[in-house]
């Protein structure tokens, strides 16, 4: 199992318990077109929630995008959705500000789809991070920070790929 490190203290990826499918999960594209989970069908995702108010969001970006740097490929793909409500100005500025140059700005502004992962029990707070298979279904999901880039999750995503 994939513990997070001293960050996330007892944070750890729980298995999908029953299995579902989150291929309707909905939000913003690069490009600012509308978009679901599903237009990611035959790439497993690791889906991440984040705000530029939450500090262990902030904390644990530059590892999400060593990952992506890292693992990234028509096979695999960190989808971190940002979920400020309001303009793209302030998440826009804190990635540059952090040097995320790998990940893809995916936003979703209005609360639904933190709202959506909340009452499926899957969300209590930010970050949240699902893995999830090239069909749209849960693999595994955890609350709160983790070292990404790290070789437990380099694993995690071997073992995930079927590699």
């Amino acid at each position: 199992a994939f513990a997070a490190g001293g960050v996330g203290r007892g944070a750890a990826l729980l298995p999908a318990d029953p299995p579902r499918s989150l291929a309707s999960l909905a939000f913003n594209d690069p490009g600012g077109q509308p978009m679901t989970l599903a237009d990611r069908s035959g790439k497993t995702v690791l889906l991440n929630l984040w705000a530029t108010w939450c500090a262990p969001c902030r904390a644990e970006m530059p590892a999400l995008d060593a990952l992506q740097r890292d693992k990234g490929s028509d096979r695999f793909e960190v989808v971190a959705v940002n979920v400020d409500t309001g303009d793209d100005v302030k998440p826009r500025k804190f990635l540059e500000e952090t040097g995320v140059h790998s990940l893809a700005y995916y936003r979703e502004n209005t609360l639904a789809l933190f709202e959506s992962l909340k009452k499926q029990g899957l969300a209590l707070g930010l970050p949240v991070t699902l893995l999830v298979d090239p069909e749209g279904c849960l693999i595994a999901s955890m609350n709160g920070p983790a070292e990404w880039s790290g070789a437990d999750a380099h694993r995690l995503i071997e073992k995930a790929l079927g590699g």
